[in-house]
């Protein structure tokens, strides 16, 4: 029985029949898979199972060369297959992009040329769009210092064919700052002490970067010493020391201040401002009822109404906030933190004690008028003693139309009572007495020339008033 043999060259082409008459004709879009059989300028031929090679463009080849295999897209059916290589790695980049977007990972992108309202992006090949407001916090002052440079981005949209791609850069800054404000607030508890870095100025205060989390330095806790303006004290970019006075559960409302690690002036006060010595402050605020004066930084005494110089009342320009002033200390309570002042001369002992002696009954002394009141006139004598002109003296009307504070009398001191600590004045009998003593000094040189007369005979007192009194 006689075999047939096939010869090689049919075996082959029934092969190739075979797969002619199997092959399926590829679409566009199709991801075909290949080998480089030869470069013919242009074109390079791909051998993917087909009756006839496929053809893509040799600027496409990225380094690959005949025999390497490749994975390339159909962008074209007839007359030839025609394949695009950058096509499939801008595919599968796409892929890549879209297992990146579902699974939270964030993308490196190069910052290219800005356009309306952001920035183009390069992320694998691909072209993605970055907003304005998604580079970087707060307002941009120069938006093309980003050009140019490499970032982390967070996919935050994505179209299935990836023909639109948003990222976002603050989305990935914001999480970072997330998490390290959840270490930062670890560590946080009131009564901590820690250095921050002041972020931004309100009129309300400062806002500090404690690391990752924010706090705020009210203007009151800014210093001990009275702060106009936050700006006064701190600057944006300052690395400051503070102490969390208050913090709530959740950590986004901390209170912070600066006047707590400052020493207590009050502790000092006592030896620095004893009572009865004067001082130089500056008046801070103003109420009905006196001025606050600041004597120390942190430190504010009250100037009462009835201890303003006399004739100045408190509405009086020279009492205006920010004036300075000299004075003296009247009380000093360290423990209560209460200072009373005066910006009049003030006793350093009690008056009172040795008024008897230094003010006789009877006597004449000079005084200046403090106020004037129903009762009548008070006028001082000295710092702390003070004595009353009845209103009976005065002869009607209102007294003080006629008299004004600082104006000077001469006063006699009619009664005093140093136990009720008050002293009976008159003008009238000031004047009485100085009408009495012009008569007694009178007197006296009546007395003294009629001494000086005596002796002399007739005849020279006649001579002596014929000469009109000479001798």
């Amino acid at each position: 029985m006689s075999q047939t043999v096939e010869h090689p060259d049919t075996q082959s082409f029934a092969d190739a029949l075979e797969s002619s008459l199997n092959f399926r004709k590829p679409e566009e879009g199709e991801l075909l898979k290949g080998t480089i059989v030869s470069i013919n300028g242009d074109d390079v031929f791909v051998s993917y199972g087909g009756p006839t090679e496929a053809v893509m463009a040799a600027n496409e080849l990225e380094g690959k060369e005949v025999g390497d295999s490749i994975e390339a897209t159909v962008v074209g059916t007839a007359p030839v297959v025609r394949l695009s290589y950058k096509l499939a790695m801008k595919r599968a980049s796409i892929q890549s992009l879209r297992q990146a977007r579902d699974n939270g990972v964030p993308v490196v992108g190069k910052v290219g040329a800005r356009n309306k309202g952001g920035f183009d992006v390069s992320v694998s090949g691909v072209r993605a769009f970055c907003p304005l407001s998604q580079i970087e916090f707060g307002k941009i002052e120069n938006p093309d210092e980003f050009v140019g440079k490499s970032f982390d981005f967070r996919l935050i949209e994505m179209s299935d064919d990836g023909r639109k791609i948003v990222v976002s850069r603050t989305a990935l800054l914001k999480e970072a700052q997330q998490a390290k404000a959840a270490e930062a607030l670890k560590t946080l508890a009131v009564g901590a002490v820690i250095t921050g870095r002041v972020t931004r100025l309100a009129a309300f205060g400062a806002f500090v970067d404690l690391g990752g989390v924010e706090g705020l330095l009210h203007v009151s806790e800014l210093s001990r010493r009275h702060v106009k303006s936050p700006k006064d004290v701190v600057s944006p970019g300052q690395e400051v020391s503070v102490k969390v006075i208050k913090m709530d559960e959740s950590g986004k409302k901390i209170s912070l201040s600066m006047k707590a690690l400052e020493a207590d002036p009050w502790l000092e006060i006592t030896k620095l401002h004893p009572a009865g010595s004067a001082f130089t402050g500056t008046i801070v605020r103003k109420t009905e009822f006196g001025l606050f004066v600041e004597v120390e930084p942190g430190v504010d005494g009250l100037v009462h109404v009835s201890q303003l110089p006399l004739g100045v009342k408190i509405g009086d320009e020279s009492l205006a906030i920010g004036t300075p002033v000299n004075g003296w200390i009247r009380e000093v309570d360290a423990e209560r933190k209460r200072l009373s002042l005066a910006l009049r001369e003030v006793s350093t002992s009690n008056p009172w004690d040795d008024a008897p002696a230094n003010y006789p009954i009877g006597r004449v002394f000079e005084g200046t008028l403090e106020r004037v009141g129903p009762p009548g006139l008070f006028v001082q004598l000295e710092p702390g003693l003070t004595g009353l002109v009845p209103m009976s003296e005065l002869g009607g009307g209102d007294p003080s139309k006629t008299h004004k504070p600082g104006e000077k009398f001469s006063v006699k001191v009619m009664n005093l009572d140093p136990t009720r600590k008050r002293i009976s004045l008159s003008i009238e009998g000031a004047k009485e007495s100085a009408l009495h003593g012009e008569y007694m000094e009178y007197v006296a040189e009546t007395k003294k020339a009629a001494d000086a007369s005596e002796g002399k005979s007739a005849m020279a007192l006649a001579f002596e008033r014929a000469m009109g009194g000479k001798k």
